[in-house]
């Protein structure tokens, strides 16, 4: 019996945590998750272990033809795979859910439906628009603005005479012809009207004027799509947040892999800094790695696994699975780990590590290592390709027993990116790596930007790429990180006052 099924979740608009908790739970189960481009990528790290499609879905973008998506959508369930189709905004608000609904029905393919923040009323409402208001607009009507038939005189003269609030989306492009046939039809060139770019992300833009002015105002004020467009009277009213974020209007590059460079934007977005992901470096699995299997299937004989790395224990776990190794089999073996991040990965699993130095580095671990392990004692260490050879120099000296066996590299992907030069407010390096990978990419740094770097051995590859006049996070962690941010922008904020 064939058991797959396909569930259509709205992923809502703007920042990842607009999510429903039912489409995060969804996400996290799935087995294949098809997404469009507009979703904020960092949703795409809890489904951790699914098939991850992008079928594009942008104005002005390639994308997959609404047929191809529906046949990929039903080719996936018949492989009995539970499947998340993650659409921007709600499945239903111009985003082609009945479409593929339809197509799911005739291939007897079940469904269900999570409905998701619509930006028709998010965008508009975090920049203090209300959609509705009493005694000013008692409805609101929702147009897609970058068609031509949904803008036809016809069409645009009922909408200039409703009343209500008129929300376009995805219509900058036609902007004056939506201008111009609303005042043609009756509506008053003084309507307030606004367009709102990027809403309901940290780095958004609103620009308020009337429809006699408002061209002139977008074209001067450089916006960009996609924008959301509201004409009426509520848009006089200005009910944006007085509640701010310390990181407010503060532009953050974060390098790294997807995994840390996430864990850290996270951090950083929810003290409303503006996030541009650099991720450049590549995890790549060693699948096929017979000394890996064999010391897992002997696991019995070692007294310590060692980890270095969140990626590295999660390919541990993973390989237990693959293996078929009954988690018994580790009572009697103690673990040792780098980080607080690295603990937290063998916690989900009901693994608890006996040893994490205060310093989370490869040098403070061998210390630890050193002063804990017996003579008769054995460690199975697993982690990157180029691990510091710090670990294992501290371990030679003591006379300690190991094998240490790389399980993943890292791979350096340097994408092709219009702007060599970064002129963010911050530029952040999870690890020396990643300064490998950014210089080597031909990158640069502009005078304005601050850096700060996770520890000493990250700061010393800059050093060696040329680079002075870094800050450097007081714990090797993101949160430290994140931390030394707040206290630069709070530092120089007071020297302002």
């Amino acid at each position: 019996m064939n058991k797959g099924r396909v569930y259509l979740v709205g992923a809502g608009c703007g920042d990842y945590d607009l999510i429903t908790l039912r489409g995060l739970e969804l996400i996290k189960k799935c087995d294949v998750l098809i997404y469009d481009s507009l979703i904020d990528k960092e949703l795409l790290e809890y489904a951790e272990n699914a098939e991850k499609i992008c079928v594009g879905k942008r104005s002005g973008a390639h994308s997959e033809t609404q047929e191809t998506i529906n046949s990929l959508l039903i080719e996936k369930a018949r492989e009995n795979k539970t499947v998340v189709r993650l659409k921007g905004g709600d499945p239903f608000v111009f985003g082609r859910g009945g479409e593929e609904i339809i197509a799911l029905k005739e291939g007897d393919i079940p469904f269900d439906i999570v409905p998701g923040i619509s930006s028709a009323i998010a965008v508009p409402e975090l920049a203090g628009i209300p959609v509705t208001h009493r005694l000013t607009s008692r409805s609101f009507h929702v147009i897609t603005g970058h068609t031509a038939e949904d803008i036809l005189p016809e069409n645009m003269k009922a909408y200039a005479e409703c009343g209500g609030t008129l929300i376009f989306l995805m219509g900058l492009k036609n902007l004056p012809k939506i201008v111009h046939s609303l005042i043609e039809n009756g509506m008053s060139e003084n309507t307030p009207i606004a367009i709102v770019s990027n809403g309901a992300y940290a780095k958004n833009q609103t620009v308020r004027a009337t429809l006699k002015n408002i061209c002139n105002v977008a074209e001067n004020s450089e916006i960009k799509p996609p924008v959301i467009i509201a004409v009426g009277k509520t848009v006089e009213y200005d009910f944006s947040p007085t509640i701010k974020k310390p990181l407010e209007d503060i532009s953050v590059t974060v390098t790294g892999t997807q995994r840390l460079s996430s864990k850290l934007s996270k951090q950083l977005s929810a003290n409303g800094a503006d996030i541009n992901h650099m991720n450049h470096l590549n995890i790549i699995e060693y699948r096929n790695n017979p000394k890996f299997d064999k010391a897992l299937n002997d696991i019995e004989k070692y007294s310590y696994i060692v980890l270095t790395s969140m990626n590295g224990a999660e390919i541990f776990i993973n390989k237990l699975k693959a293996l078929k190794i009954d988690i018994r089999k580790l009572i009697n073996i103690k673990f040792a780990v780098i980080g607080m991040g690295t603990a937290s990965v063998l916690e989900k699993y009901g693994i608890f590590a006996e040893l994490i130095p205060n310093d989370f580095t490869s040098e403070a671990l061998g210390k630890l290592l050193a002063k804990k392990v017996h003579s008769d004692e054995k460690l199975l260490i697993l982690r990157a390709e180029k691990g510091s050879l710090l670990l294992t120099e501290i371990l030679d000296k003591n006379n300690i027993q190991y094998d240490d066996i790389k399980t993943y590299g890292v791979q350096l992907d340097y994408k092709t990116e219009a702007n060599k030069t970064i002129d963010t407010d911050f530029i952040a390096f999870a690890s020396s790596s990643g300064v490998d990978a950014f210089y080597e990419g031909g990158f640069t740094i502009s005078p304005k930007t601050k850096i700060v770097c996770i520890g000493e051995i990250t700061a010393e590859t800059l050093i060696k790429h040329g680079v002075s006049g870094f800050n450097i996070s007081k714990t090797k962690t993101v949160e430290g990180i994140t931390d030394t941010i707040l206290k630069i922008v709070e530092e120089n904020s007071n020297e302002k006052i």
